[in-house]
């Protein structure tokens, strides 16, 4: 690896999918090869409209005995009618089939905080300033 410390640094305020798949895949390869774990699965929950049209929805993964949320949204429309906590319900049953015994997820300030405290998840960290003048809270809930 002689001259990597001279090779340049690129930055992008745009990436090709091909970059971040391999960036994903070497991530993954190397976490694979430390932990032992391959049973990695992509964790999905949709709901729509007749048309196709997405409602709400959740996405995250399995792997290694837990499951992570990225994202979860709810068209305004649909808020606070429930909608949300059936997503998370189905997600966290699907969770439990696979084998899974947590799950982590975390949330800004101005999202869903409480959404989650009242659906017991437990509050493990928390970051300032992300974005500035907010908190972002990682939460866990024991399956």
């Amino acid at each position: 690896m002689a001259g990597v410390e001279q090779l340049p640094i690129e930055i992008s305020d745009e990436t090709s999918p091909a970059d971040e798949v391999a960036l994903r895949d070497a991530l993954f390869e190397f976490n694979c090869q430390t932990t032992g774990y391959r049973d990695v699965r992509s964790l999905s929950c949709f709901l729509r409209h007749d048309d196709g049209t997405l409602i709400a929805g959740i996405d995250g993964f399995t792997w290694g005995g837990y499951a992570r949320i990225e994202y979860l949204w709810v068209s305004g429309p649909f808020r606070e009618t429930g909608l949300g906590s059936r997503l998370l319900e189905a997600a966290e049953n699907e969770a439990r089939a696979r084998g899974c015994t947590t799950v982590v997820l975390d949330t800004h300030s101005f999202q869903a905080p409480e959404f989650y405290r009242r659906r017991h998840y437990i509050e493990v960290g928390l970051t300032r300033e992300t974005p500035r003048g907010h908190t972002q809270v990682l939460f866990q809930k024991p399956l």
